[in-house]
């Protein structure tokens, strides 16, 4: 299982990058699986359903499933956020694991810049960006591809993803 981030911004376009880079990757045959940060207030559940009844009447854990589909929702509860290595320790092995946000982690990741957004790059300040996503001409030695170009972009991501054990091992400073 390997791992790669993208990150950039708020506004940057980076889940619809991501959305548009998952079908061509699994036409490549490859299984991709993602983890998203978010902010302090969301939830994935509907209010008035049982299992947000649940949750809301104290529940630790609750897993919903259906012939489609299976979810499992964690209260913290006032715990720590998990960190990124705790997180990707729960998911199921799959061939590329694509991180959106986290940016201020230090895993590899790709660069999603969109000039509108009128923020600076992140590069120069993030040893881990290994290329960049954009719309503008950036000067740069990091390998750069357009936004539109999903074959580009999807290479970027294989070339430049690591494996999970990496991830792993630089979170306890084995590396």
């Amino acid at each position: 299982m390997k791992v790669i981030g993208i990150a950039g911004w708020s506004g940057a376009g980076k889940t619809t990058l991501i959305s548009r880079v998952i079908p061509y990757l699994r036409q490549q045959g490859l299984r991709v699986s993602v983890i998203k940060h978010a902010h302090h207030e969301f939830d994935v559940d509907v209010p008035g359903k049982d299992s947000w009844v649940h949750r809301q009447s104290g529940a630790e854990e609750v897993l919903v499933s259906s012939a489609n589909r299976w979810a499992l929702m964690h209260e913290l509860r006032g715990a720590a956020e998990p960190a990124l290595p705790e997180l990707l320790k729960k998911m199921s092995p799959v061939d590329l694991v694509v991180i959106e946000g986290f940016k201020s982690e230090p895993h590899r990741k790709i660069e999603v810049h969109r000039t509108a957004n009128g923020k600076p790059p992140l590069f120069p300040g993030d040893p881990a960006i290994a290329g960049i996503a954009t719309d503008a001409a950036i000067e740069t030695t990091l390998p750069v591809a357009n936004l539109d170009d999903i074959p580009a972009v999807a290479e970027m991501m294989r070339q430049y993803a690591v494996p999970v054990t990496d991830v792993l091992a630089a979170s306890v400073g084995e590396t």
